[in-house]
């Protein structure tokens, strides 16, 4: 399970445990993650690789933003962790 650039991953420890982020770098075992509202784009969290779940490889446009390193807003990554969260809770209840 490799975790890349634009992916989505719940924090498992920690103070964000239970969390959704996109992962906006990869660095060795460490990644750099933000969700637009605790942890902004200018000040992501760093977090390694074993203290996160891969949840999924997103194909929304804010994740190929950051995928191609297009500058995003902390409002977009907002809004698509909101969607994704609406639709994952329908998942599961249905």
């Amino acid at each position: 399970m490799d975790i890349a650039k634009g992916d989505l991953v719940i924090a498992t420890a920690g103070r964000e445990e239970g969390k959704l982020f996109f992962v906006l770098e990869v660095q060795a075992e460490y990644l750099l993650l933000a969700d637009g509202k605790a942890r902004k784009i200018e000040s992501p969290k760093r977090k390694k690789n074993k203290h996160v779940q891969l949840v999924a490889t997103s194909s929304s446009r804010t994740a190929e933003k950051i995928r191609s390193g297009i500058k995003i807003t902390n409002s977009e990554l907002r809004k698509a962790l909101a969607i994704y969260s609406e639709n994952g809770n329908q998942d599961q209840e249905g």
